[in-house]
């Protein structure tokens, strides 16, 4: 829930052979994106290829009455508080386990209600890996995927003890491929009940181009007490101002990404937000999305996922174009 200030040692990589070119910079500007069309989600990517995070937006997604405020707002958030990818802290590690990984009981620390014992019952059989780690912050987020089950855990301060694991919230979600990719309240690790694993961005993604889904962010300026769907709640604390958690944002239609000169990671990022958009899911101190927590990769690939740049503001964003998003009508 908070955005991370730190970043490994960068080293310049080369990340593909030949770049696409949508990737490059244009000669003129057009009215279309070049980018190859991706007409279904990834089979490593959840939820339903119908719902909130993997259904591309029509070019002419009806636009919220309030667009032109929201993202105002939204530029003014990145002048004042920067722009930032949380990886290796304030982001979550994906567990993915096989039909036959034993399981373990996470023990709830949370006081004894009708709500609470139903998300106790469903910890207490989680296929976690011995290995397992949350990622590092306060947090201490961890997702655990079983498709063949088709079952997702998450954890909020998940963390072992001597007598074993304990979770001070979390989610179990059923029916993973179908679910149209939100938890319902008030369960889930999130402050919105959207998932961890929704919006995240996986290495695999970035190397190959393509993000076959929405980017979830987070704001420092949440509106208090008013969401939009696909949020169900909201940990906002502004009072006539910021911005809702469930926020839509898109890149338009007609944005040519190959005339913004951006690096080769903010040019997929900046096609995933054209073409299935950017969700508002949490706060942060920064305005901030997330990557896979190298924890549950082995190694760390984003310093050279980067080339060289930290993700922030004046460097990989310096040339994102924030103000020309758009809010999309819930």
């Amino acid at each position: 829930m908070r955005a991370t200030r730190t970043l490994a040692v960068l080293v310049a990589a080369s990340l593909l052979s030949a770049v696409p070119a949508w990737a490059k910079p244009a000669k003129a500007a057009t009215t279309t994106t070049t980018a190859t069309t991706a007409s279904t989600a990834s089979t490593t990517v959840p939820f339903s290829p119908t719902g909130i995070w993997n259904k591309q937006l029509a070019a002419d997604a009806p636009l919220s009455t309030d667009s032109t405020t929201l993202v105002k707002d939204l530029v003014r958030q990145v002048g004042t508080f920067g722009s930032w990818v949380n990886t290796s802290q304030y982001s979550t590690p994906v567990y993915r386990v096989p039909a036959g990984q034993a399981t373990v009981k996470i023990a709830l620390d949370a006081p004894l209600t009708t709500i609470n014992n139903v998300l106790a019952t469903a910890l207490g059989s989680v296929p976690l890996p011995a290995n397992a780690l949350p990622s590092a912050g306060t947090d201490g987020h961890a997702v655990i995927w079983q498709p063949s089950t088709d079952k997702m855990w998450e954890f909020w301060q998940l963390r072992k003890l001597a007598d074993g694991w304990h979770a001070s919230w979390g989610g179990q979600m059923n029916g993973t491929s179908s679910n149209q990719g939100v938890f319902p309240w008030p369960y889930g690790a999130t402050a919105t009940g959207l998932p961890m694993h929704g919006g995240l961005m996986l290495p695999d993604e970035i190397r190959a181009g393509n993000i076959p889904h929405a980017l979830a962010l987070s704001i420092p300026e949440a509106t208090a007490n008013v969401f939009a769907s696909p949020a169900n709640r909201t940990d906002g604390t502004v009072i006539g101002g910021g911005i809702p958690e469930g926020t839509r944002f898109r890149l338009p239609a007609n944005v040519d990404i190959r005339s913004l000169g951006l690096p080769w990671t903010a040019a997929v990022m900046a096609q995933a937000a054209q073409r299935y958009g950017i969700v508002v899911r949490d706060k942060a101190g920064a305005v901030a999305f997330y990557g896979e927590d190298p924890k549950s990769l082995g190694s760390d690939p984003w310093p050279s996922l980067f080339e060289n740049r930290y993700p922030d503001q004046n460097g990989m964003f310096a040339k994102f174009p924030w103000d020309k998003l758009q809010v999309v009508k819930p």
